[in-house]
């Protein structure tokens, strides 16, 4: 009896513990001021930050409606962020050590004005983020209607809402508070298709294409040739990759979705050295009204572990590609002892980005013909600057170690699986896959200028860590690609990688491609070199249309060369 009593008394305690845990919820529209959600609401929601680290929250739920966002009072950081641009940055949602939290968007359209990013997530675990939107009330890309085409050049017209002049005998491009969007390429696309125009390429400015005003209000371009058609859309390019949409750095188990991520200076999620991430009904697609969504890439995945799920997202009309999945590689200086080294980095668009670490396994390669010869452990790390890192290992060098080969991480690589995805109008390419995890690309929609998949990975101009070696390409329709420039990708599926000694190179390994359905006016299928292990099912379908006229030399489905146990089609 006096132990049923006992029970009786302690259920109630028991029972007030585990809602204790529960954990609490935050709700920003405590924090905020009358007017604020109209001009800014991002000290009220730096306020609920603070609570939700001090108090431990589990939930933080946005108040719906719109938001509006600017970067005069935002968390301030100088950032390295691999394949965007560094530079001191202002952050909206500035999340640093924070485990085990969900941010309810409840709806909320995020609206930003100026040079601010959405989301940065630092050595964080066990994050979700879920039903908003983000757009920008000025996009950091500009985009007008051709107007006139002639010899050595053309005319375009803005809508009136933009801010346009001449500065410097070069267009401007500015919003109603004098912020200034500098561009550094053009590129022409369909007003009635809504993607890249027929073959269309990239036009680079960098230094900005001679200009004057018309008479009528649009402007005169000169410099280049004959190119673009009356009517159809010119986007100049944002000249830098300033605010990512999500920053994940040296995360795991974070997940976005239901988000619809409308425009962004940069990369819609770039995520490095992080793990187990999902993207899960996630979109990237231009608002209404406009040609293009994000200046760069939708996704990129840089040194990451775990799983990487991209599952029933749409990415259309992005600036680059869908996504891109690799490591890096830092390249020999020099030898300064028989276990140490001097590394550098050539890309600025990875300066100072880090991933060396004590304790992990490096490979060395040759960056001629990409191929690994040696492997060694980590002993100690010395950085001097965001280019030259010391690094020293717990066992000697091997002998023929030369300036300019590379070297990247070689212990974990995620496991890849985008499945039910949507992929159109978008410049350049769909998905450039670099994991050496096992890969599953199923159940997808690819309508891309270029290759749908590209095979990626060099030591020598972009510094990109591949090297695949279990690929699954099933039950996807790509859908009359390669519409676009031509050094976009030779075939719907095809190898890209920048090896110059190719005949001695068998970089990518064991991929298949089983019942998928191809539409296509171009019948370049697959286009391979230095690949050991390729599979063309017989239960893939090839349907020819005259959608696009073709108008390359190449008239072969399949094509190999530099490669080992491949099986096209008889």
């Amino acid at each position: 009896m006096n132990f049923l009593k006992s029970l009786v008394i302690c259920f109630p305690l028991v029972c007030a513990a585990c809602g204790a845990n529960e954990g609490k919820t935050i709700y920003l529209k405590d924090y905020l001021n009358e007017g604020d959600a109209a001009t800014d609401a991002v000290p009220a929601l730096r306020a609920a930050l603070d609570d939700v680290r001090e108090q431990k929250a589990t939930r933080l739920v946005l108040p719906g409606g719109e938001l509006r966002m600017r970067p005069d009072k935002a968390v301030e950081k100088y950032q390295f962020i691999s394949n965007n641009d560094e530079s001191l940055k202002r952050i909206a949602f500035d999340l640093v050590g924070i485990d085990g939290l969900t941010i309810d968007g409840n709806d909320t359209k995020l609206l930003f004005t100026g040079f601010i990013s959405a989301f940065n997530l630092e050595n964080c675990r066990d994050i979700t983020i879920e039903n908003l939107s983000i757009d920008y009330t000025r996009t950091f890309h500009s985009e007008g209607t051709i107007s006139n085409v002639f010899d050595g050049g053309f005319d375009i017209r803005f809508p009136d809402d933009y801010r346009v002049d001449l500065h410097n005998g070069l267009v401007r491009f500015r919003d109603s508070e004098g912020t200034v969007y500098p561009y550094g390429s053009m590129l022409e696309f369909d007003v009635e298709k809504r993607e890249p125009a027929y073959y269309a390429h990239d036009i680079w400015i960098w230094g900005g294409m001679p200009a004057e005003k018309n008479d009528d209000g649009s402007f005169r371009f000169y410099g280049k040739d004959k190119v673009g058609t009356v009517g159809n859309t010119m986007v100049f390019g944002a000249l830098a990759r300033y605010n990512p949409g999500f920053t994940l750095a040296d995360c795991s188990g974070v997940t976005i979705r239901d988000v619809d991520l409308y425009h962004c200076c940069g990369m819609g999620v770039i995520a490095q050295r992080s793990r187990d991430i999902e993207l899960n009904r996630f979109n990237v697609l231009p608002a209404e009204g406009r040609m293009i969504s994000i200046t760069a890439d939708a996704t990129h995945f840089v040194n990451c572990a775990g799983y990487l799920r991209m599952i029933d997202c749409t990415f259309k009309n992005q600036k680059d590609d869908a996504t891109n999945i690799h490591g890096l590689y830092m390249a020999v200086d020099s030898v300064l002892a028989p276990d140490r080294m001097m590394v550098r980095w050539h890309n600025s668009g990875q300066y100072g980005v880090d991933f060396i670490r004590p304790g992990m396994t490096l490979e060395l390669v040759d960056n001629d013909n990409m191929t690994t010869y040696a492997r060694r452990t980590v002993k100690d790390v010395n950085r001097l600057n965001k280019i030259y890192t010391e690094v020293s290992f717990t066992e000697p060098l091997p002998e023929g170690v030369k300036k300019r080969h590379v070297v990247a991480a070689d212990d974990e690589y995620p496991d890849v699986l985008i499945k039910g995805c949507h992929f159109s109008g978008n410049r350049a390419r769909g998905l450039l896959l670099g994991s050496r995890g096992p890969i599953v690309i199923e159940d997808n929609y690819f309508h891309i200028p270029g290759a749908a998949i590209l095979f990626e990975g060099d030591g020598n101009f972009w510094w990109e860590q591949s090297g695949v070696r279990d690929v699954t390409i099933r039950n996807n329709v790509f859908d009359n690609g390669n519409y676009g420039c031509s050094s976009w990708g030779d075939a719907c599926i095809a190898v890209g990688s920048g090896i110059p000694d190719k005949a001695n190179s068998r970089y990518h390994k064991n991929i298949r491609v089983e019942n998928n359905t191809f539409r296509v006016f171009d019948p370049r299928i697959v286009s391979l070199y230095c690949v050991d292990g390729f599979e063309f099912t017989p239960d893939n379908r090839i349907e020819m249309t005259d959608d696009y006229t073709y108008a390359r030399e190449e008239t072969r489905n399949f094509v190999a060369t530099d490669c080992d146990n491949i099986q096209f089609p008889q």
